[in-house]
């Protein structure tokens, strides 16, 4: 096998799973899920069936990813975040057919007990502070916090926080503004670790 499976999880035949991921305690995987190489899987997450996670993912304790739910390569989810699938639930109602995608695009980074709300897209290299309660669209780079969640300034490819300017004080990346969040790099001080947009 070229993925590991700890003996407490289920892993459902018919999962696609990528080389290199390793999946730990009391973790349910369904039939038709995907999950990509090199992924860490911590304790007791579901991925369900039509739920699609990317390459280098780590998905951290207590995590479920829902139906409908997209995650590209390089994602973290913190312990305990959610996913919704349906806006408006009800126990006696079934409304499955309503669920709305979801899509965390590559690199994105979802703080521990934050709440992603069906429908919505998170940007590439953004970053969602834990306990944040997100309800809009999350544009790429941008750096959101609080309930519900807004905009507090921009992070880095590397995760850290850009000064006024929009340059990381830490790997030297200057970036540029775009209409969709940040632009690429407009210069390479320092590493060039920041893709082009």
């Amino acid at each position: 096998m070229e993925y590991f499976v700890h003996p407490t999880a289920c892993v459902e035949a018919g999962a696609r799973i990528g080389a290199g991921t390793r999946i730990w305690h009391f973790c349910h995987v369904m039939s038709e899920a995907v999950i990509g190489r090199n992924c860490n899987i911590g304790q007791n997450v579901f991925v369900d069936n039509g739920a699609v996670v990317g390459d280098n993912c780590k998905l951290q304790n207590n995590v479920s990813v829902y139906r409908h739910v997209t995650l590209e390569d390089g994602v973290f989810c913190g312990p305990s975040m959610v996913f919704t699938n349906v806006f408006n639930p009800r126990a006696e109602i079934k409304k499955m057919d309503q669920a709305r995608p979801t899509l965390i695009r590559q690199g994105a980074s979802l703080g521990a007990n934050c709440v992603i709300v069906c429908g919505l897209i998170v940007g590439r290299c953004a970053f969602v502070g834990a306990g944040a309660v997100v309800t809009r669209h999350v544009p790429d780079h941008a750096l959101v916090f609080g309930n519900p969640a807004r905009q507090r300034g921009w992070v880095c490819t590397c995760g850290e926080k850009l000064d006024a300017a929009l340059r990381c004080q830490v790997c030297g990346q200057q970036y540029a503004p775009g209409a969709e969040g940040l632009g690429g790099v407009h210069s390479t001080v320092g590493p060039n670790i920041a893709k082009d947009r």
